[in-house]
């Protein structure tokens, strides 16, 4: 059976004789690596937490002196922040199209990016706004859709185009009204109910971040008027 790549490894265990302290700090740390969801997270934190413990069992044995013991944990918080950023760096590393390919549920998209000759564009430094399909959005579409667009690339690039809006817009900046879209059509952005809606599409996943953007899953495709 393959291994759960998602799920932290089971290496974070208490020591027997740990004090309620270093047990307090596994705890909390392991629910926030579990929370982030991330390997590189996880091991972060652990030895964070280890060097913690290890600080806090050295001053008990030694009698430190407790403001050398806080400039020491906060001195290792700082650190800790800092692999933390590393880490969410690390994790938009890729341009969208290539984020795109790595998720697995945009073929389709990817596909039509690459007939309408769009590839270099989404590469380049942006930033750019995506609106994605999924391959359930393109497969709604009527019965040969999809084909005839692949080999119509002016179409193509219309309808894809429109899906995209120049600049990074994160879910927290979206509000209701209208966005200029690549294509030169506006986009309409609703929100009710808490979901929001671009023309007939729902986003169903928001801010996948990207070296020179950011995607958004949209359920439907939309198109352009013109």
């Amino acid at each position: 059976m393959a291994a759960d790549m998602t799920a932290p490894p089971r290496t974070f265990r208490s020591r027997p004789g740990a004090s309620p302290l270093c047990r307090h700090w596994r705890a909390s740390y392991r629910l926030s690596a579990m929370k982030k969801n991330s390997i590189a997270s996880w091991n972060i934190l652990t030895i964070v937490c280890h060097g913690q413990c290890a600080l806090r069992t050295s001053q008990q044995r030694s009698g430190e002196d407790d403001m050398v013991a806080k400039w020491k944990t906060l001195a290792m918080g700082a650190a800790f922040m800092a692999s933390s950023a590393m880490v969410s760096a690390g994790s938009a590393s890729k341009d969208i199209v290539d984020t795109a390919v790595s998720a697995g549920q945009f073929n389709t998209l990817v596909k039509a990016v690459q007939a309408a000759g769009l590839v270099d564009t989404l590469k380049s430094e942006g930033p750019f706004t995506v609106f994605a399909p999924t391959d359930a959005a393109f497969a709604k579409l009527p019965a040969g859709t999809v084909e005839a667009l692949l080999v119509d690339p002016k179409k193509l690039r219309a309808i894809l185009t429109y899906h995209v809006v120049p600049g990074k817009i994160m879910a927290r900046d979206v509000r209701p009204g209208e966005v200029k879209s690549a294509q030169g059509d506006t986009l309409e952005i609703t929100v009710s109910g808490g979901q929001v809606m671009i023309d007939q599409a729902k986003v169903v996943t928001t801010d996948i971040g990207a070296s020179n953007g950011v995607i958004h899953v949209i359920d439907t495709v939309v198109m352009p008027n013109s």
